[in-house]
């Protein structure tokens, strides 16, 4: 994890931030380890009826500029909603980091976005598997 977030931490750098936020729960680690090797403040969301939220006293100060931090971005959810709160809360998004971008390009936050590795995953139309997937049963597997 140190190395990863070192990485990450290399791309970030020049982005001016005060804060890493990292959403609960995949983004905790590497949202600690990269504001570690930043020198930078941590803070982290967590979920309060399935919406991310501040709480345990996390606060953000007008203009504080804040990079988001996420293991894995695959529709980037749960990144759009961390962006939302820094913007909520006042504070300005300096950039996002990744350590595996799995949106196949479709996720665009509007500011920089590092990541580490950019995954292409393919996807099917349910109604259209290719025949060896449409053998195996589908399995929702949770997170």
């Amino acid at each position: 994890m140190e190395r990863l977030g070192m990485a990450l931490a290399d791309k970030l750098r020049g982005l001016g931030a005060a804060t890493v936020l990292a959403p609960a729960m995949g983004g905790l680690v590497i949202g600690q380890e990269t504001a570690r090797q930043l020198g930078l403040r941590f803070i982290f969301a967590e979920k309060v009826d399935d919406r991310l939220a501040l709480r345990r006293g996390f606060k953000l100060e007008p203009g504080e500029r804040v990079l988001v931090v996420e293991d894995v971005i695959t529709q980037g959810g749960r990144a759009r909603e961390a962006l939302d709160i820094v913007r909520e809360h006042g504070g300005e998004v300096a950039g996002v980091g990744v350590v595996i971008d799995r949106s196949n390009g479709v996720f665009d936050p509007g500011v920089p976005l590092e990541r580490l590795v950019a995954v292409d995953v393919e996807t099917y139309d349910a109604a259209n598997l290719p025949s060896d997937l449409a053998a195996i049963e589908a399995v929702k597997p949770g997170s």
